[in-house]
Order: C-alpha cells, then structure tokens, then sequence
C-alpha cells in the first residue's frame, strides 16, 4: 500500500488562518469529488471557522476521563476503519491525553498515513521542537507541546499562512479569535507587535529554508550546474593558513548586509583526501564559522581551483571569498595562482573576492604535509622537456654553424634529461636519456647519420651518459617517493593523534566520527554496520551521508571490525594504503559504539541501584511506620468490639476518632509511597493548564488545622500554568511538612507573590530550621531531618512535591526564614497574561 501524502499548513501564531486554510482546502475538495472527512478539528469558539465545518463529514471523537475529568481526542481507529480518501486533522503538535493510543498527535497521523490515507494538517512556527528556546527567549513562555521537526520536513507540501502582526491584532481587536473578555491579556503580552513580528519572521525563514532544499533537489534531478542566484551564499575558500579567520570574518561581514545570507567554508585537500593542513589551525577556522552560523566542509580534489569551483557551483553560491596569494613574487612563473584561475574561470554567474591580509607575499610558511605526486601539469612539462626539449636542441644545434664539440653536446643533452627528472620524475627522465642517446648517436657521433659509433670513446661516453640520466632521474624519483610517504605518514599520524585525544577524552559521538571518517576519505556515506550472528541481517548502528548501504558488499570499500561489525564507505574506491588508517577509525567507531552502549547500560543500572534502594527503604518503612497506624486501628476497633466494658458515648467517638486519624494518616504514608513510585518511574504526566491560584491552595490546606496556618494569595497574582492535582499535592505536602515542625503559638503561613515570568509560593515556619549542609538532603527520599518521630512519615513528603514542582517545570528550595524557622518556595511559570483571565486561554494561545 503507497503511503499517503501530508500537507501542512504552517503559520506564526495563533489566529493567522491555518485551520480556516485547511478547512477551505477541504471544500475545494469536496466539490471535485474528493472523500474527505473531519478527523479532528478545533474551532476555539471562533464562529467564522466553526461555520467552515458545515457540509463537512465529521469522524466522532473519542471520550477519554483523566483525572475526573471528560476528554475528546481523534479516535484513530474510527478514522481508520472510515479509510476517506483525505483526512483532515487539526493541530499536528498536539499532547493526547494519557490514556490515548499514542502519545501526540503527529504519532496518530504517522498511522493514517501508514495505513495509505493523505492527511491535512496545521502546526504553529513555536510547536517545532528545534526552535522551543528561541521562541521561549522571544515570548517568555516555554511550549509544551513540540513536534519534531523532522516529521514536519517530511511533508510532501508546506504552506504558509502569513499575516501581518497588525492585521492579527486587529482581527483579536474584532474578536475574530479569542472571546472579547480574553483580547486585552492576550494583545499586552504573548501578541505583542514584536513577538509576533520575530515569530513571523521565524517562520519566513523555516520555510525559506525548506524551499531552498526542494530547489537543490530540482537542480539535481535536472542537471542544472549554473546559478541560481536565489539567494546570497558565500564560500570562503581556506587553505589552512592564519588568513582563514580574516576571510571567514570578511565573509561574515557581507553576510551580515543581506537577510538570509549564508556562509559555507571549504578546505580543498590533496594527497588522497588525507588533511594536509594544520589541523589545529582548521579546527579554530571551523569553530570560528560554526560560531558566525555558517558551516565547515572539507572537499578533496588535486585541482584546488577546479574543486573551489565544483563545489561553489554545487551549493549554488553567488559569491566566492579568497585570501591574497601568500606566494612571492619569483613563484608566479610557476602558474597564476588559485585565486587568479577562480576568478577566470567563475564565469558571469559568481562573484569573486580577493581579500587583502597580514599574510600576503610571506611566501607559504606553513609546515604543509604535500602529498608527492606529481600532478598532471608537472608531468606534461617533465614529457616536452625530456622528449620535445631533446628534439629542438638537435635541431638548434645541426642548424648553427658551431662546432661545440661532442662533449658539450652530451652536457646541454644531459640538462635536459636532469630537467625532465625534476619536472616530470623517472619515466620522463628515462624517455629523455633514451631519445638523447639516439640523437647523440645519430646527429653528433661519427659517422653521422648512421646508428654506428666508429671511435671506442664516444661509446664509452654515450654509455656514461646515460649513466647520469638514469642515476639522476632514480634519485629525483626516489625522493619524491620518500616525500610522498612522508606526508602520508604525518597526514596519518595527525589522524591517530586525533583518535587517541578523542579516546582519552571520552567522546562518545559516533555520527561525528563518522562524519570525520566521510570528510576524511572524501566518501559518499560511512555507515557502521553490526548483526548478531553470522546468518542475521545487517543492521545499522549509525551513518551518516545520503544512502547509505545495508550490507558490506554494496559498499565501495567495507572494513570489517570482528566477526558482526564492518565500516562500509560508499563513494569512491580507497588505495590499499588508506585502508591502515580506515582501520584505525573502524576501531574507533566500534570503540564509541560499545562505550555508548556501555553508558546507557551504566544508567540503567544505576536506576535498577536507585530502585533497590527505594525498595530497601520502602519495605523499611512498611516494617514500622505503615505498621504504627494500622496498630493504632486495631486496638481501637478491638477495643470497641469488646464484651467486657461497657463504653460511654464519649469513649466510643473518641476510639472512632483514632480509627479515622489512624486510616487518614495510612491513607496519606500510602498515597506519598505511590506517588515516589511514580516519579520514580517516571510515569508523571502533568496536564498543564492555566488556573488561579486561590482556586488550589486552599484545597491543600485540608489536611492541618484551621488555625495552624495563615494564607496570603493576592488577587492581583497572574494565573499560573500548573497542573491543578500536582501543585495541590505539592503544596499540601509541604504545607503538612511545616505544621509538623512549627511550634503550637506560631502559625505557618503561606503567601504569594508575582516575580517577573514566575510566580512564587513561599510556605513559612517558625520551628528549629534547617543547616545549609542539610537543606538539599531534606529533598531525597525516605530522608527525615531532626528528632521526628517514627510515626511522622516515611520522609517522602518533600521528595514528592519537588518531584511534583520538577515535573510542571517548576522548582523547590528551602531558604532560612529570618528570625529562625524554615521557609520553602515553591517557583512556578507564570500565565502569558498578566492578571486573571479565563482558564482556558493558554490552551488557545499555545495551540
């Protein structure tokens, strides 16, 4: 079955038009004849997109209670067994409520579109995971609810739904999106001109960034190798020298000038792919334009100026960055230099920039590891002047009328061979001593024209020439080799030495070092493959690159690592020379597979510890303390079941009282044991909502005497965003814990207070106080501090309401309270609005 399509509709805030976009959509397609149906759409009582949903085929939800409470969520299995064509459902970033068949939303649409049916969907800018702390430093208020951006990429289509900021307020002025009693709050504070402007300009560029990458794909598919100059991108061309940082903030600084600009630095390699650059010195470069928000990329090519610009023409840049040549003056006459060729060769469609810098005509300082090969110029050059050279110097000499004498004429022959080694190596210079030898022999050794030697002398110094030739052609040959390994080996030690640091560091990052191994070698894709015997599949353990392979033999080069574990490049076939150091990164990726997994198998068991401990402690506390009011129960209810004493009515309600203080106080020890159990688990899910909190507080004051505590909320407080069980829990456990300590004569008090995004609850006492070194301890399970008696508690009150604070995105300290006692604050986010609103507001603002 062919998986269906998704279509998104994205938009920077509540109120631009989303669910009003798809509902129109959804009518368009109605009328072609389309089976489209509702599965899940909100409305938020706004009457212009309530009206869109008539005429429309609505799945009915399903009813889920949490909590004493009655939810509606898309029931997915109704949408699936209904199988429409086209389902529409609203609000992709969406948290179901626990008890639902998956988590979030997107999860729910996952399935539909498994299952072969398009969906139509709406998701806010704020809602994308990657961008939840930019937008909580734009706003102020941290989102909940995410989806990852992934999930969103993959949609086979993305619209925006763009509206001005002051077109959005004056549709909330209209009443157009929230009640009229919700506008004011709502315009001061999240709706603000400039937080919609940053959102709005946030989403421009997310989807900018996602039409940039449909463009890529449609000049790949088509095989469009000119500009596009769609957009500014700047490469910087580095060589690994100190002017790197100079050109990576130049370009920084003509990024700067253009919204939406990007900067790409490239380093061309030679030598196989192997860095032969400072690596030191390209690993400040490569910070230093991470830091400036471009990116570092590492290309391998032997022709630098032709690799620049395949590159730049690969990335669809506009402009290219490059340095000063840092050669003198002499060395131009061996060629125009990189950047003179760029410029020539980037044609009308890129824009070359030759930046000055404190390292121009220094000549090249930098201890550059070069591979010695050759290269195809020096070779052609090698050819002409050991072949071609040999040729017009006959020629020169058999057309002028001087004598220079046989000897002479084997030296100027000579020259030429010794130049043909240094340019061109052994096979050249060897070619050279042969032709030479022949044309000696033919044009200058008598007799003339003849391949005969008449006088024994000139024998034995055509036979010395030839001597010289191949002597000074083996040991030019000889050194390039010895150069050529001596790169490989610095180029390769460079790398070991980068894999021993990162082991003695502990990094534990396969995909870098894959990504590390890719750049390296100049390969397409690096996947590390494992399975768990000899006849199982392949599996991937990580890769990185487009298309990786799934098994060993698809990979252009593979490296096996033991028995169930290969290193397989895809890309291009690798020298058996490459292949020592290929195996010291398959080790290594191995290496950081294991500790990784070694890692996560030390925090499991460190949690099983953890649960051991709490096991220990709870059937500790089962042993005694749970114990203490189940005695107190049976001899009260034993007491009243006796024959043999007649009770008054006073005795009886007093036995009845301890009967219920008893079960009131096991009810509580058990309610805290489960609730540690939950936090432990970490089956905690707050159900987050805006609320007042004069509507919580005093529900958690039910379990102490009235007169042992004093309240002060404001009514000026903002509304907070809380889950309402949670904070009661919270704060009764810490209001109990007070009471307990606090003397008769000194009432806890409890007040509130507004402090920037939070809002503060400061619980009071006057009892004997906490040590600093103590003041953290107090929060751990099963901890009591002082002379507590053993019938108290089990010390898992406190645990529990900073469990509880934690898991509402709040936290709980304990402070000294000034003139003696002990004051715990409780700090939690405030609501988007300043003041009281109604409670449903931050559901719609957050939706």
């Amino acid at each position: 079955m062919a998986r269906g399509k998704l279509r998104i509709y994205l938009g920077a805030a509540p109120g631009v038009g989303k669910t009003y976009a798809m509902l129109s959509e959804a009518h368009r397609r109605v009328e072609r004849g389309t089976d489209c149906v509702v599965a899940f759409v909100e409305h938020h009582g706004r009457p212009r997109t309530e009206v869109m949903l008539h005429g429309l085929e609505q799945v009915q939800r399903r009813e889920i209670e949490y909590r004493g409470g009655l939810f509606t969520e898309m029931d997915v299995d109704a949408v699936l067994e209904r199988d429409p064509a086209v389902a529409l459902v609203d609000e992709l970033a969406h948290t179901n409520v626990p008890g639902s068949r998956n988590t979030k939303r997107w999860q729910d649409v996952e399935e539909l579109l498994a299952a072969g049916i398009d969906v139509v969907s709406t998701v806010n800018i704020q809602h994308l995971e990657s961008l939840g702390d930019v937008v909580e430093s734009i706003t102020g208020v941290r989102q909940r609810e995410t989806v990852p951006d992934e999930v969103v990429r993959r949609a086979d289509q993305i619209e925006l739904v763009d509206m001005s900021p002051q077109a959005l307020r004056r549709r909330m002025a209209h009443g157009n999106v929230y009640q009229s009693d919700k506008v004011d709050a709502a315009l001061s504070n999240y709706f603000r001109p400039g937080n919609l402007t940053a959102l709005r300009e946030l989403a421009l560029l997310w989807v900018a960034d996602r039409v940039d990458e449909y463009l890529q794909q449609y000049r790949g598919e088509h095989d469009i190798k000119s500009t596009w100059q769609a957009r500014e991108r700047i490469v910087v061309g580095l060589t690994g020298g100190p002017e790197g940082r100079t050109l990576i903030r130049r370009a920084a600084r003509m990024a700067a000038k253009g919204s939406g600009s990007e900067i790409l630095a490239v380093y061309v390699a030679r030598s196989d792919g192997l860095t032969s650059a400072s690596p030191k010195e390209l690993t400040v470069q490569r910070t230093l334009v991470e830091d400036l928000g471009g990116s570092f990329h590492h290309v391998i090519g032997d022709d630098i100026p032709a690799s620049l610009l395949a590159f730049a023409r690969g990335v669809n840049a506009t402009q290219i960055v490059l340095g000063s040549s840092r050669r003198k003056a002499w060395q131009y006459i061996l060629g125009p230099g990189v950047g003179q060729t760029v410029a020539r060769d980037s044609g009308p469609d890129l824009d070359v920039h030759i930046v000055t810098h404190d390292e121009v005509a220094k000549g090249r300082g930098l201890p550059v590891a070069r591979g010695a090969r050759l290269g195809r110029a020096r070779i052609v050059w090698g050819w002409a002047a050991g072949v071609v050279g040999p040729a017009l110097l006959t020629v020169l000499l058999t057309n002028v009328d001087a004598d220079l004498g046989l000897a002479n004429d084997m030296l100027l022959f000579l020259s030429l061979t010794v130049a043909a080694a240094l340019l061109g190596g052994l096979v050249p210079a060897l070619a050279s001593a042969a032709f030479g030898s022949f044309l000696l022999n033919y044009y200058f050794t008598p007799p003339v024209h003849k391949i005969t030697i008449a006088d024994p002398k000139n024998i034995v110094a055509i036979v010395i020439f030839v001597l010289v030739a191949v002597s000074v052609a083996s040991v030019v040959d000889v050194a390039a080799r010895r150069t050529h390994q001596a790169a490989r080996l610095r180029a390769e030690s460079e790398i070991l030495s980068f894999l021993a640091g990162s082991v003695l560091r502990g990094e534990t990052s396969l995909d870098a070092l894959l990504e590390r191994v890719r750049e390296t070698f100049a390969m397409e894709s690096v996947a590390l493959l494992e399975r768990a015997g000899d006849v199982e599949p392949w599996t991937r353990a990580g890769s990185v690159g487009p298309h990786p392979v799934a098994r060993p033999e698809d990979a252009d080069v593979d490296m096996p690592v033991g028995d169930h574990m290969a290193l397989a490049l895809s890309g291009r076939v690798l020298p058996a020379e490459d292949r020592r150091v290929l195996g010291a990164f398959a080790a290594q990726a191995a290496v950081v597979l294991d500790r990784r997994r070694l890692v996560g198998e030390a925090e499991e068991a460190r949690k099983l510890a953890e649960g051991n401990r709490i096991r220990t402690a709870l059937l500790a506390a089962v042993s005694h303390d749970l114990r203490t009011p189940l005695a107190s129960i049976k001899a009260a209810v034993t007491s009243l079941r006796s024959d043999d004493v007649e009770w008054s009515d006073e005795d009886r309600a007093e036995l009845l009282e301890g009967i219920e203080g008893g079960a009131d106080r096991l009810d509580h020890l058990v309610g805290n044991l489960l609730d540690m159990s939950r936090l432990q688990t970490g089956t905690v899910t707050p159900l987050i909502r805006e609320i007042d909190l004069d509507e919580v507080v005093p529900m958690a004051l039910g379990g102490v005497p009235e007169d042992s505590v004093v309240l002060d909320i404001p009514e000026t407080l903002p509304m907070v965003e809380v889950d309402p069980g949670l904070l009661e829990r919270a704060v009764a456990n810490i209001v109990e814990n007070a009471v307990k300590y606090s003397p008769l004569d000194s009432p806890v008090t409890v007040a509130a207070s507004g402090l920037a995004e939070r809002v503060e609850i400061r619980v009071t006492d006057r009892g004997p106080g906490v040590p600093d070194a103590a003041k953290d301890r107090i929060f751990a399970p099963f901890q009591r501090y002082g002379d507590a008696p053993r019938g108290a508690g089990v010390g898992l009150g406190l645990a529990v309401a900073r469990g509880f604070a934690e898991a509402m995105g709040g936290t709980l300290a304990a402070e000294d309270t000034p003139g003696g006692g002990l004051t715990m604050v409780l700090t939690v986010r405030a609501a988007p609005g300043r003041g009281r609103a109604a409670a449903d507001l931050s559901a719609q603002v957050t939706s």
